[in-house]
This record gives structure tokens, sequence and C-alpha cells, in this order.
């Protein structure tokens, strides 16, 4: 697997992540485990690092997480993060919800939401992620849309109340049954994670025993129009629910750390919030497969981001590409090893510093692909402009191929891409010959993409 010799693996995490990945050989599975060709997902990934480094830092809260949500900032090993989740699953499998229940995860970038994610996973039941910035109207779509029975969420964000927002989003949508909230200010009637934590013991050593059930996403297929500098304005539009299996999903990570060059025990620093496909893989599901550290900042805070990267640890910072300008006036691309810069299409790709070393650009086309490239080798932009000639590094390892058609649409296949849409509970493959048709194009300037567009 190219993959593989392009990034170092010194622990059992990525060993894991090549059962995972389709086509793929394997050795014999012990009797008892998990057989090759089953879905494994994310709990699979920590259960192998805790198993050979339970010490490993896993997660690590933003400094001034108290001020916006009232939570402590704690740094949880591999070995305690297992068991964090081992307990909040047992308390989840006590609702008694069908297998492979919907279940939404509404939270901010902290630890307790990549241990939501995993418990979720680990009960046997779907996560469908709910970016925690949506308002009422558009959470009831979503929550409608993928037919979710239980939501996941925290009482405080700075000024906001996400867990009181979703009881009247429940009150509205009535196969809802379950709300379960971190506290501070959990609302009277639903349920107390923190309390399921202290309560339940959960059987840590099963964990990512069984198959991963995939996971859902939600795609925003109207965009507003761009505008010039700050971040993109949300896409308009009600949410169209992605279904992608967990082998899909841990193969869109795996081309991602192609070029972002993770080694074990680094940290990856997350600026994006992990509530779509672009800030899971690049996040939770990228360091997990790399048997790396994990630190997310939700809130944009320039005291606690330094100090942060003044830790002496190798470091890789994953951050929305409209920051470029601002952080290309600091000191902060001297402090890392690697510096990600994710787009969101449609998009302008002629304002970057061309042939920047250690920079890597992440193109997400809605839910289904991301492309990616470092600028001082496979830069996005002549990947983009003649896919035929320019092949990445994930391109040979079979992850994603791209091509455009003679419409110029942009097309996507491999395993990092394979998605279905689903419409009330339902899946279908709309794609039978294998390839995805996004519904962008780009705009070429001397044989370079300058941008993305929309069809």
């Amino acid at each position: 697997m190219a993959a593989q010799a392009t990034v170092r693996r010194d622990d059992a995490s990525f060993p894991l992540a090549a059962q995972a990945l389709p086509g793929r050989d394997a050795p014999a599975p012990a009797p008892g485990t998990t057989q090759p060709d089953a879905p494994m997902g994310l709990g699979a990934l920590l259960a192998a690092v805790a198993d050979r480094h339970p010490g490993r830092v896993a997660f690590v809260d933003q400094a001034s997480k108290p001020a916006w949500c009232g939570r402590p900032a704690i740094a949880w090993t591999y070995a305690a993060a297992r068991e964090i989740v081992a307990r909040l699953a047992e308390g989840l499998s006590l609702l008694r919800l069908p297998p492979r229940s919907p279940v939404g995860l509404c939270m901010a970038g902290m630890a307790e939401a990549h241990l939501a994610f995993l418990a979720i996973e680990q009960a046997g039941h779907v996560p469908c992620l709910l970016p925690v910035t949506w308002d009422e109207g558009r959470l009831l779509q979503a929550v409608e849309a993928a037919q979710i029975l239980a939501v996941l969420t925290q009482g405080v964000l700075g000024a906001d109340r996400p867990a009181e927002r979703l009881c009247r989003v429940a009150a509205r949508y009535f196969p809802m049954r379950f709300i379960a909230a971190f506290g501070p200010h959990v609302p009277d009637g639903v349920l107390g994670l923190d309390q399921v934590v202290l309560d339940h013991r959960g059987d840590a050593a099963a964990l990512g025993a069984g198959p991963a059930p995939g996971l859902v996403t939600f795609a925003l297929p109207w965009s507003a129009p761009a505008r010039a500098g700050g971040p993109p304005p949300e896409p308009e539009g009600p949410p169209l629910p992605v279904r992608r299996e967990a082998d899909a999903l841990t193969a869109a990570a795996a081309a991602f750390l192609v070029p972002l060059r993770v080694e074990p025990g680094e940290r990856i620093l997350s600026l994006l919030p992990p509530g779509d496909l672009k800030g899971l893989a690049t996040g939770l599901a990228a360091a997990l497969l790399a048997g790396a550290t994990l630190e997310c900042h939700p809130v944009f805070d320039a005291g606690a981001l330094s100090a942060a990267l003044d830790q002496p640890m190798p470091t890789h910072l994953v951050a929305p590409a409209w920051m470029e300008s601002g952080f290309a006036r600091t000191t902060v691309p001297g402090r890392l090893r690697t510096l990600a810069y994710v787009h969101r299409a449609p998009c302008r790709l002629s304002g970057r510093l061309p042939g920047r070393p250690g920079v890597v650009d992440v193109v997400a086309f809605d839910e289904g692909a991301l492309l990616c490239g470092r600028r001082d080798a496979q830069d996005v932009g002549l990947v983009l402009a003649a896919p035929e000639r320019a092949a990445s590094a994930s391109d040979r390892a079979g992850l994603i191929q791209l091509r455009r058609d003679p419409d110029g649409r942009l097309s996507f296949r491999g395993p990092a891409c394979a998605v279905r849409v689903l419409h009330r509970g339902v899946t279908y493959d709309e794609n039978p010959d294998g390839w995805w048709a996004s519904r962008f194009r780009t705009s070429l300037f001397a044989g370079v993409a300058t941008a993305v567009t929309e069809v």
C-alpha cells in the first residue's frame, strides 16, 4: 500500500486501518475477533493504540475551554479515553434503541465530542454529525431527513444553549426519543452524560471488536455567494444526509495523511469544527489512524493558539483556508511541521502562495470527496487541471481517483469517496459505475486550476 510506504507507522493503528480498507490483504483473524471484511471503525484504531501505548495522549482540550463551555480542559490518554468511551457506550445501550439507529452528535470540537462519537459507534448506532452552529430550523430539517432517534450534545457553548435548542427540535419531531448532554446547564428531561460516565462500567477490552455501522453527514448543496475576506458564508438550502461506511471514512483520513506525513505520537492541532467530513477526516479520524494526539480549538483564541504552538512537540496545524493571509503575516508557519489549509468548494485557489514547502491543501467537495496535496509536490491546482497527468500519492494508493468529464464536471472514484444519499432512512446508490459526479468544475489558467466553481 503506497500510503503505508509514505507515512511510517510504529504502532498497531495503521495495520488495523489497512484491514479496514477494501481490497487490502490482511492476515486471518484470531478466533472470536472481527472478520477482515467487516468494516472496522475508529474505536478499533483507538483500542489498537491503547494496547501498545496506553499512556500516549489521545485528546487535548483547548486551554480556554472553561470560559466558553464551563467544563475543565483535560488531556486524555488513549487508555483513559478507551475507558470513558466504554462507559458512555454502556449507558447508550441501556436506552434500548434499535440496532444501527441514527444518533445525532451536536457538539463543539472538544474531547467530549470525540468520546461521544466513539461511544455511539461502539453502541452499534450510526453517528449523525449535526453542526452545533445550526439554528433550530436547519436542525429540524436534518433530524427529519435522517430520522434521528436520539441526540448527544452539550449544555453550554458561550451564550448559546445547544441542549435547550435540541429540546425545542424534539418537541417538533415526535420520533426523537432521547436527548443527552454534557453539563453544565443540562435541561430537565435531558439525560446527563456526566452522570452516565460515573454510573456505568463498560467493557473497555471489547472496544472496536464489532463491525462499525458507518456514519451520516449532511451536505448543503446550494452555496451562498462568495465574499471577499473572512470566512465564507454558510451554504443555503435544506441539509441532505449522506451515508458513508466506516472504511470509507478511514480511507478519506488515509488520503489526508499521505501528504501530511504525521508520525505516531505527534500532534494534530485542528481549528475546524467536527460537524462534517472535512472536520472529521482531518481531525479525529486522522489522529486515530496515525496514532497521534488531537488538540482542537473550536473557539478561536489567538493567545491560546500561540501558547499551544509554543509547546515543544511536532505539530501539524489544520485550519480553514481563509486564514492563510493572516497566518502568513505571523510566525505560525515557521513553528509547524505541516500546515494544512482546508478549502470548501466552490473556492478560489489563485490567492495561495505557490510552491511553499510544508503546506498542504485540502479541497472538500460537499460531503463526497477530499482532494489533498502538498504545494511543494503534488499541488491540488495541478491535479485539478490535469488529473490524467498529475496523479497524487493517494491515487497510487488506490484511495481516490479524479476525472474531468467532457462538460467539465469533476467526478471521483475510490474507497475514500464511496458515499450514498440517504432518503428517509433508505440509502440509494446513485453511482452504479463507481464514479461520484460532483456539482463542480475547475477554472484553468496556464495549465493550473485557479478556482473551483459550480457547474
